[in-house]
């Protein structure tokens, strides 16, 4: 595990000094080792950056870049199927110096090709410099777990684990990309390829890009899609056969994410998904397994109960910290130095602080992100399906053409509930479309476009995003299975999998996503949506078998979402941050906010008003990342 960095640089201006500064901005990446090389050939200076966390064998021996005959790799991740691809690569005559997973990347490649790529289980993101071929390749993993950003222009490319490597580049250009702000401020998350600043994109999962240091031309390629599975015939099990494949599978992929050389432990929250990881795991062995929780003393926020409840009943060796608004308040100022692109999810705070918790006693921690969007977790699902399926489409088409001749301010009694005129613009547009993905689309948006336009005063284009894919998928088993996909490819990658990433890695944590295997995604999506939500009840599979482990009674409670109590917080001990960064003055001087109606949703809220605070956390995380990044506020 580590934190890559580089350029391939045609005007031959990078140098060794910066690749450093580049790579060393991640150091919390990678504290255990350290390794810059710089190339000069007859098209380009090709710089290539690591920063380790030593996971996987221990010794020198796992030092990057690694070389092999032509070859050169940087790496980022776990190949946790490596020694069967060793195995198979040493019947080929392949011969190793070391443990590391690494090594069979190069040796892999030199047999397999691009190919190679379609054996590993795991999480990545791979730059491979190919010099008989004159081509650096870069690879990222089938889920995204693993950060892959890129920037091109006046013939200098750039890549890294993490953003704020590129403003170590003195020919990195800073220019805001709107179009990018305007999804930020939708989704609380930027999708897809976007950044937020221009001629910047990320890697996609499961994709490759391939740069030809002859043409200087970028090819991306997709080597897999979940959509293909979720097009599948879908299998025809009994419930009996789906429960016991469904464990068989999740034990190994559960069981790969403990292969270390260091100490392994589990974030425990107390739902589904994580008590699933915990109690397949404890399952299995005798030495206790090491979990962690985060409380809050604020009780409609708080599962550390039910997590202490579920630890003691598996015999883990259970820890918790319960957090107070002042240890929020410390780690405010530090998420845009986290998160050095703006990111606005409200768990990010607790996220952060259960890897601190984690890193005191261990060096590697499992998260169960990924159930939710593979087994249907989300009442979102729920919602969509019956906003447009149980609603006849001529009386949508009605709803919506009223709903465009009323202005919702003028609503009497209604005006004055929680976010109305928010939730009144999403129904009008969920009923325009009566399709239930883009119901998915609206009901994930805090803010909606027409909103963020009375926002910002920089102009911005309509995105498309992978809402906008829908066609790609093959209806052939209901709904249900199509807003998951979707959900994959959009909230699991963008948002969740960068908070985790994001908070382990700060301080110096790997962080494994077992629900994540390839394997499991592949079976689960060729299931029926009855496996997932079965006469109204979310994630119907995974339930049953976690049901095996541990006792219903225990499990079943009300789902409550993992964030920090923001809404109560910000109008007691974190009110003034709120009144400065979101003043008439700081918003006037980022360049993009109309200040005004933006000062007004904020007076409004701390008077007390029903205004959805996530809409002022996504400003203020807006602020605080510009205040950081681009100028002090």
């Amino acid at each position: 595990m580590c934190g890559i960095a580089g350029f391939i640089d045609f005007n031959r201006r990078s140098t060794q000094q910066m690749l450093m500064a580049m790579t060393d901005t991640m150091s919390h990446r990678g504290p255990d080792d350290a390794g810059y090389e710089v190339y000069e050939t007859s098209q380009a200076s090709i710089g290539l950056g690591q920063r380790r966390l030593s996971i996987l064998d221990l010794s020198p021996l796992g030092h990057q870049p690694m070389h092999y005959e032509n070859l050169t790799v940087n790496f980022n991740g776990e190949i946790y199927n490596f020694k069967e691809i060793r195995k198979e690569l040493e019947e080929k005559g392949y011969t190793f110096n070391s443990w590391s997973d690494t090594e069979i990347i190069l040796k892999g490649y030199k047999c397999w090709g691009k190919n190679v790529v379609h054996k590993f289980i795991g999480m990545f993101a791979i730059v491979l410099y190919d010099r008989e071929k004159e081509e650096i390749l870069f690879f990222r993993d089938r889920a995204g777990v693993k950060p892959l950003y890129c920037y091109y222009a006046d013939d200098l490319f750039l890549f890294a684990s993490e953003l704020k490597a590129f403003h170590q580049h003195p020919h990195f250009k800073k220019e805001i990309d709107s179009n990018s702000l305007s999804l930020f401020l939708q989704y609380s998350y930027i999708p897809g390829s976007y950044s937020i600043f221009k001629n910047t994109f990320k890697l996609l999962p499961a994709h490759s890009l391939t740069l030809n240091l002859k043409t200087k031309n970028t090819v991306i390629e997709k080597y897999w899609d979940v959509f293909d599975h979720y097009n599948k015939p879908k299998l025809q099990l009994s419930d009996e056969e789906a429960i016991s494949e469904t464990d068989k599978i999740l034990k190994k992929a559960y069981e790969y994410r403990m292969v270390a050389d260091v100490p392994v432990g589990v974030f425990l929250s107390g739902g589904y998904d994580s008590s699933s990881v915990a109690a397949l795991l404890q399952s299995n062995r005798t030495e206790k397994l090491k979990t962690f929780t985060i409380g809050f003393h604020e009780n409609e926020f708080n599962e550390a109960p039910e997590a202490k409840k579920i630890a003691q009943f598996l015999g883990t060796d259970h820890t918790e910290w319960y957090l107070t608004a002042k240890e929020a308040g410390e780690v405010l100022p530090l998420l845009p130095e986290i998160y050095d692109e703006p990111f606005a999810d409200n768990s990010t705070v607790p996220t952060v602080l259960v890897s601190k918790l984690a890193k005191q006693s261990v060096k590697v921690a499992l998260s169960a992100d990924g159930g939710d969007e593979i087994f249907g977790g989300y009442n979102k699902f729920n919602q969509a399906e019956k906003f447009t399926n149980d609603i006849p489409k001529a009386v949508q088409s009605v709803l919506s053409g009223a709903m465009s001749l009323i202005n919702p301010a003028y609503i009497p009694y209604f005006n004055s509930k929680y976010n109305f005129t928010t939730r009144y613009e999403k129904m009008k547009l969920i009923w325009q479309s009566k399709d239930p993905v883009q119901a998915v689309k609206y009901i994930s948006q805090y803010i909606t476009e027409s909103e963020v336009r009375s926002f910002l005063k920089v102009p911005f284009d309509h995105c498309k995003t992978v809402f906008d894919e829908r066609d790609q998928l093959v209806q052939n088993d209901g709904i249900t299975n199509h807003l998951l996909a979707i959900d994959y490819k959009t909230f699991l990658v963008d948002n969740n999998l960068v908070k985790v990433d994001r908070a382990t890695m700060s301080v110096s944590l790997e962080g494994r996503e077992p629900m994540l295997d390839q394997n499991v995604i592949e079976f689960v999506a060729a299931l029926p949506s009855s496996f997932k939500i079965r006469d109204g009840v979310n994630k119907w599979l995974l339930k049953q078998v976690v049901h095996k482990y541990i006792p219903k009674e225990l499990m079943e409670r009300p789902k409550r979402p993992f964030i920090a109590p923001l809404m109560v917080w910000f109008r007691e001990e974190l009110k003034e941050q709120l009144r400065y960064y979101l003043s008439k003055e700081c918003l006037n001087k980022t360049g993009v906010f109309n200040a005004e109606p933006i000062v007004k949703l904020r007076d409004s809220y701390l008077e007390g008003k029903k205004v959805n605070y996530q809409k002022l956390w996504q400003i203020l995380i807006f602020q605080l990342w510009y205040d950081r990044w681009i100028q002090k506020l």
